[in-house]
């Protein structure tokens, strides 16, 4: 669905970033950044209202054409329109960016069938749909590329959030290798805990983990566009996370399970 704040894309442009769960977190800095960089946008998320208000703001700030796509990543027929957007060639997407997510404070048996299959469908179906997608069209043009936003928790086992990330990490790291040859991009960003609206809806305080452990959304985008630009397969930012990282692969996993309730709060 577009709305009227698109405009044509001159030649010189880098093109257009297509962003899911851009309204707000590391989804609204990644819209802004590549915004600033001349990058046209297509915003995906959930409430349309919400989106046409950031839309109006990006075109206004960074004079930039935007399109809003609500969708519901859950719903097939939604998601659906998505990938037909990433399948257009005459207004090609050049970077996808997979986003949307979202986490459930308590753990699997608490947690509905249905909620943890929710929570499946966002973090693993949809990008796997729309990246999917996404290189049909990018490997055929011979360029292009997708920011898969993962998590370091994929290194520690809490459950099935940490296993979806963990699903991110392997599928990226393999995309990666495969579609590099054919002139396409894939990179995983691993955050941590991060000062954006996603815990708060979980129903988590900032207290939930020592202070240093938060980091700041725009410095996090920042780092992993950085990294994207180098062609690094990972980014993982700051070097607390780096430290943690390393460390999770090291330690056995019956060490990390007393970790369980971090950020959980």
């Amino acid at each position: 669905m577009s709305q009227p704040h698109d405009r044509p894309t001159p030649a010189s442009s880098p093109g257009t970033a297509l962003i899911t769960g851009a309204t707000a977190g590391i989804g609204l800095a990644f819209a802004r950044q590549l915004a600033a960089r001349g990058h046209d946008l297509v915003l995906v998320a959930r409430d349309e209202e919400r989106l046409v208000s950031v839309a109006k703001d990006l075109q206004t700030s960074y004079d930039v054409g935007v399109e809003v796509l609500p969708a519901d990543l859950t719903d097939r027929l939604a998601l659906a329109r998505v990938e037909a957007r990433l399948a257009e060639t005459d207004r090609p997407v050049e970077l996808l960016v997979n986003n949307a997510g979202f986490g459930l404070k308590h753990r699997f048996l608490t947690n509905t069938a249905d909620q943890e299959t929710a929570m499946t469908e966002v973090l693993v179906i949809a990008p796997l749909r729309l990246t999917h997608a996404a290189l049909t069209a990018q490997t055929a043009r011979g360029h292009g590329g997708v920011i898969n936003v993962g998590s370091v928790a994929s290194y520690l086992p809490r459950g099935t959030y940490s296993a979806a990330k963990a699903w991110v990490n392997s599928f990226t790291e393999w995309a990666h290798h495969e579609y590099k040859p054919q002139g396409v991009r894939i990179m995983a960003l691993l955050p941590g805990f991060t000062k954006t609206e996603f815990h708060e809806r979980m129903g988590v305080g900032r207290n939930s983990a020592p202070g240093f452990l938060w980091l700041d959304v725009d410095r996090l985008v920042a780092e992993a566009l950085a990294d994207y630009d180098k062609g690094r397969v990972f980014s993982i930012p700051s070097p607390q996370y780096k430290a943690i990282a390393a460390l999770a692969r090291a330690v056995p996993s019956r060490v990390l399970q007393r970790f369980q309730s971090l950020g959980r709060k």
